[in-house]
């Protein structure tokens, strides 16, 4: 599991580093608000650990900056001293998963975690997708558009089941790049290539296009009344 802890209190990142390390995890620290939305959107985690009250952006700022500007659906866990019930509606409200107050006991914030990364891979493990007319069968990996068979070769293929496993949220070219290659991906922009082909295949022969770009961002797929305003090319 690849975390990223947002926190400024020193003492409590190096606890949890030691203790999440030793358990095989890797993390990412960020001492304020600002530094980790730029991490949290720039890279790829399990899971966030955010705290409430950080400097130069506030959690819950953080928090709603991710899932409403980035349409993030990393889980998100808020650690704080907060333990009023108006307090832990705020965090839910702006788009908490969880929610930890402080002091808290290490194994249970890694049991919360965990069960957090359940419930996300559970959504993940649908057996078909689909959005609008088109439909991936996870299983037999059969892709049809309105009835219509539709031939991908695989990377156009592992290109859409990212893309619709995320729908309609964004999903961040780094992210796309991590799923065909991994931490090693190729010099170029290869990427577009393979966004060119899967939008040739999927949208070229049909009047509703699903595949949408938002530039210097990523890419999303999304029925026609969930796209934005404005629909860029690639």
């Amino acid at each position: 599991m690849r975390l990223l802890v947002i926190e400024d209190n020193r003492s409590l990142v190096a606890n949890l580093f030691e203790y999440f390390e030793m358990r095989g995890h890797i993390l990412d620290a960020a001492p304020d608000g600002a530094t980790g939305l730029h991490l949290a959107t720039t890279q790829i985690y399990d899971a966030i650990v955010l705290d409430w009250m950080l400097p130069r952006m506030a959690g819950p700022d953080v928090l709603r900056r991710l899932r409403e500007d980035h349409a993030s659906v990393v889980p998100v866990i808020m650690l704080t001293a907060r333990d009023e019930l108006p307090d832990k509606i705020a965090g839910f409200r702006a788009g908490a998963d969880d929610y930890l107050t402080k002091p808290f006991a290490l194994p249970e914030l890694e049991v919360r975690l965990s069960a957090l990364m359940a419930r996300a891979q559970g959504r993940q493990r649908r057996s078909v997708l689909e959005v609008h007319d088109l439909r991936l069968d996870l299983a037999t990996l059969e892709i049809t558009r309105a009835g219509q068979v539709l031939h991908l070769y695989p990377a156009c293929r592992k290109l859409l089941e990212t893309l619709m496993q995320a729908s309609p949220a964004v999903v961040m070219r780094q992210q796309l790049e991590h799923a065909l290659w991994g931490d090693d991906p190729p010099d170029g922009d290869l990427l577009r290539s393979h966004i060119y082909e899967l939008r040739r295949r999927v949208d070229g022969p049909f009047p509703v296009k699903l595949i949408q770009t938002l530039p210097r961002t990523g890419y999303r797929l999304a029925a026609p009344y969930e796209s934005p305003a404005r629909d860029d090319a690639s």
